[in-house]
């Protein structure tokens, strides 16, 4: 027999003679856990029968439990499809339904407002991004490097520790008023600038050759301290050198076209000293200072014609014009230009490798000028005294390097403290400068003097330049524009996005021999802070859509990276073909 089957047989016979399973236990013994257990208790089976589902049970809430049962549309019992058990007067769509549906959506609502738009407009608001069309920060707010804008006490692009006074500067020459679109205060002490430490800044790490630098530029010579962003020379043997310095550059990360920047600085050393090099400068951000192979080609030019003044040397292949073999130094054999060409010209054929854009169907011509806000040097008016050189270095060349100096292309403001630069160029560049009398005493962070330019890019622009909130001197394009004798058009006031760069160098090719005997390491060039401003719309970042550069630089890598790369061959890229000069 199979287990269980005798229980079967008892079950049957129990139905069949009427009587329950629970009748044959009608009378179990009390339970002292049971309510009443201690006196007369109901049976079992009543006990039991009255937990059992059924209609003389029903309660209120049962049709929410019974699979089996079906409401009607007046919500009788009967038999149906589960899909058919509604409440009694159930209604799909009521008031309270509404009421309901409207408070989850108004919570929800409410999270979201609180833990995702808040923080959003609370970021780009402080950030100042919501009117910053093409401005430094990219997706996420970062810049061209892929770093984030976040450093203490800084609000956005302009530093929090700017008052509101100088939010705003009003140009003595033109009259209007430009806003303030970028600052750094340095007044963070202990700021580093190693790669990556810095959305705004670098200090790079390499021998600037280019300037026969006796010097080796490293991030450890670059900090802030008590206010002032510190870049220290030191005696001490540094990477094959005896000297130890900095660079600091925005090159990439931040970078703007047109209007006002000034510095706030007390130079290093003694006024009388030669050698010592501080600057601070502007370059366009297609070059990179210290990666040579990027310069190839592309500074101090600032072109956008095609003829001779792209060429190699700015000559034809029949030695022509003759300017250009004759009208330079007798250092070098009369030739004025030992220059490349231009990489990135106009004359560059279709499809070949250039940043962009084109106009009608031809490349803009492209480069990476540079603008000078001060180089420090130590004689005036052919004697020993402080001064610096405010200047812009271009190419093509004039011939003999003479840009124009009348009365409409140039103006002396105050002919007592400036006086035109006697060097004029040489065969990379030509340098057109005027040089003013300064401070003695504005050095070693005892006193700080204002240096700065403005300017309007252009074939029609200009530069005024300042010292001590005082304009020194005014280039008007006309003094860059066409030369008959070296066949050359008009000279650009740069168009480029203009990276920043605060650097101290040492270097026997500024002022002479520098003065050994003298000088006592370590020197300290101070800077107190950096602002930039704007007149009109803002025209901030390192990658316009008029004048792009981003994609180009990530296209090269080994010239943009590596600084041991001197030429463009030399890092492995092709020279775009020049289809003036030769052949598509």
């Amino acid at each position: 027999m199979a287990p269980g089957t005798e229980f079967e047989d008892a079950r049957i016979a129990r139905q069949q003679s009427g009587l329950s399973y629970m009748s044959s236990y009608s009378n179990p013994p009390p339970s002292p856990g049971f309510p009443g257990g201690a006196g007369p208790s109901p049976s079992y089976a009543e006990t039991m029968s009255s937990l059992l589902w059924t209609d003389a049970n029903k309660e209120g809430d049962d049709w929410l439990h019974d699979p089996g049962k079906a409401y009607g549309s007046k919500g009788a019992w009967g038999a149906g499809s589960s899909k058919n058990r509604r409440r009694p007067g159930f209604q799909l769509f009521s008031s309270r339904g509404f009421l309901n549906t409207a408070a989850l959506l108004i919570l929800v609502a409410g999270l979201l407002a609180l833990f995702v738009a808040w923080p959003i407009f609370d970021f780009y608001h402080n950030h100042n991004l919501l009117n910053n069309a093409g401005g430094f920060f990219g997706p996420g707010g970062t810049n061209a490097s892929g770093q984030v804008g976040e450093v203490a006490g800084w609000n956005g692009l302009v530093d929090k520790d700017t008052q509101d006074p100088v939010k705003k500067w009003t140009s003595p020459v033109q009259g209007d008023t430009l806003d303030i679109v970028f600052s750094d205060e340095f007044n963070v002490d202990d700021r580093t600038f190693y790669p990556g430490d810095d959305p705004f800044w670098e200090a790079v790490d390499l021998h600037y050759w280019a300037t026969a630098d006796l010097e080796w530029y490293h991030p450890d010579a670059v900090r802030t301290r008590n206010g002032n962003l510190e870049i220290t020379m030191t005696e001490e043997p540094q990477s094959g050198l005896n000297w130890k310095s900095g660079m600091l550059q925005s090159w990439n990360k931040f970078c703007f076209t047109g209007g006002y920047i000034e510095v706030n600085v007390s130079l290093p050393g003694n006024p009388n000293w030669f050698g010592l090099w501080p600057g601070a400068w502007t370059i366009g951000n297609l070059a990179r200072p210290g990666y040579g192979a990027t310069n190839d080609g592309v500074w101090p030019y600032s072109y956008d014609v095609c003829d001779v003044g792209t060429y190699p040397n700015q000559t034809r292949k029949d030695n022509t014009p003759s300017a250009a073999l004759t009208s330079g130094s007798s250092d070098y054999n009369g030739e004025l230009a030992y220059s490349p060409g231009q990489r990135l010209s106009a004359c560059t054929c279709p499809g070949a490798d250039h940043p962009g854009p084109t106009q009608n169907g031809k490349f803009v011509g492209r480069a990476g000028p540079e603008i000078d806000i001060l180089e420090s040097q130590s004689w005036f008016a052919g004697k020993a005294g402080a001064s610096v050189s405010q200047s812009i270095q271009v190419a093509p060349f004039d011939s003999a390097y003479e840009f124009r100096n009348d009365s409409t292309a140039a103006t002396i403001y105050n002919a007592e403290t400036s006086v035109y630069n006697s060097f004029k160029g040489a065969v990379y560049q030509e340098s057109v400068s005027v040089i003013s009398s300064t401070d003695p005493q504005a050095y070693n962070g005892n006193v700080y003097k204002t240096y700065g330019f403005d300017y309007k890019p252009g074939k029609d622009g200009w530069i005024t330049w300042y010292y001590d909130g005082q304009a020194t001197w005014t280039m008007n394009a006309a003094a860059i524009g066409p030369n008959t004798l070296t066949e050359i058009s008009q000279r650009l006031v740069s168009e480029e996005p203009m990276s920043i760069v605060l650097n101290f160098a040492f270097s026997t090719k500024f002022q002479g021999d520098p003065s050994y005997g003298s000088i006592v390491f370590p020197q300290t060039f101070f800077i107190d802070y950096v602002r930039v401003y704007q007149r009109g719309s803002v025209n901030v970042g390192c990658d316009p859509k008029d004048h792009p550069t981003a994609q180009y630089i990530q296209d090269h890598p080994n010239a943009y990276m590596n600084p041991l790369t001197t030429t463009w061959a030399q890092a492995g890229y092709q020279w775009p073909v020049n289809g003036d000069y030769d052949t598509c």
